[in-house]
Parts: structure tokens; sequence; C-alpha cells
């Protein structure tokens, strides 16, 4: 059991490692892999870094609100309600992340290296959130690709049915006999 589990670890790793320059978000689209030049930043360094990705996230809202005003707009209801979910979520990441980037800030001033990467680890994180919400609020499908156009419903009858109403009762019902009892003994 234990060889098992060590050969599906060793495989996951390998497939991880393979997925390297080329990874993607799933959707086809390149993903920055900037974790590994991160972790060589300075604190200092990591308070400005951690300025960018604020920028970056904020832009990401305001994308995401002028998607949902157009699709106010629009009146597509389907579309309202998806961008105003992610919209939802992005202010809630950006408030988490202001806070933990006064956090970071604080760790900086303290001269506490560990704290600010872990602060910087948990914006990073974040930062990966806000992308992803990007691309869903992308994503989000309107009522107008729902529905091509207007519906018609064509009834064809096909000429050999016989035109009788099955619900009228016959008017020489077929009637049979009760069965005969009989005794098992007899």
């Amino acid at each position: 059991m234990g060889a098992v589990i060590a050969a599906l670890f060793v495989g996951a790793v390998a497939t991880a490692q393979s997925a390297g320059d080329g990874a993607s978000d799933g959707a086809g689209n390149p993903v920055e892999l900037e974790a590994q030049q991160d972790v060589n930043l300075t604190p200092a360094e990591q308070s400005a870094r951690a300025d960018q990705y604020l920028g970056e996230m904020e832009r990401t809202g305001s994308m995401i609100r002028k998607q949902l005003q157009e699709a106010r707009q629009a009146r597509d209801v389907v579309k309202v309600l998806c961008l105003d979910d992610k919209l939802n979520q992005i202010d809630v990441a950006l408030r988490s992340f202001k806070d933990r980037q006064a956090s970071l800030k604080t760790a900086v001033e303290r001269g506490d290296t560990d704290r600010a990467r872990h602060e910087f680890s948990v914006l990073g994180v974040l930062r990966d959130r806000g992308q992803s919400l990007a691309a869903e609020a992308n994503q989000c499908v309107g009522e107008e690709a729902a529905f091509i156009g207007d519906t018609e419903v064509e009834l064809t009858i096909d000429p050999g049915i016989v035109d009788t109403d099955p619900s009228e009762y016959p008017d020489d019902p077929l009637i049979s006999p009760p069965p005969v009892v009989s005794s098992p003994t007899s």
C-alpha cells in the first residue's frame, strides 16, 4: 500500500514539474509563474509588489463593474446575476487584500521577515483569486446566448393513425363470461 502511495506522489510531482513553463488556467490561457521569483524578494520588494497586485485587483473590479453596468443597461438578468456575484466576490477579496497588505507593511516596518513572507504569500493567493474571478466574469453568459430566436412549434399528424377517440365506450363491447370456479380437490 505504501509503495502505491509513494508511486502516486512521485507521479504527481513529475506531472506538476512537467507543467513548468507551459502552465495554463484550464481555458488555454497561460498563467504567470512568479511564485519562484517571489521567494527571493526582500520584504521591501514584497511590499512594492503588493502595491502592484492591488492595482491589478482594483482594475479587475472596475472591469467587472463596467461589464455589470452594460448588462444592466441591456436588461440581461442572467448576466447581471452572474456578474453581480463575481463583483461581490472581488470586493470581498479586495477588502481582505487591503487588510493583509496593511499587515505586510507593519511586518516590513518591524523587520519581521517571516510574518512579511507569510502575508505576501496570502496576498499572492488573493491576487490569483482576483485573476480567476476576472476569467469567470468574462465567461458569464447572458440571456441572448440562451435564446437564439422565437420558438415555433409545428405539429404534424400521421395520416395512418385511425381517427377514433379511444376514450369513448364502444357500441358493441366484447364481454366474455367469467371463468368457471373450480376447486383444487374436485
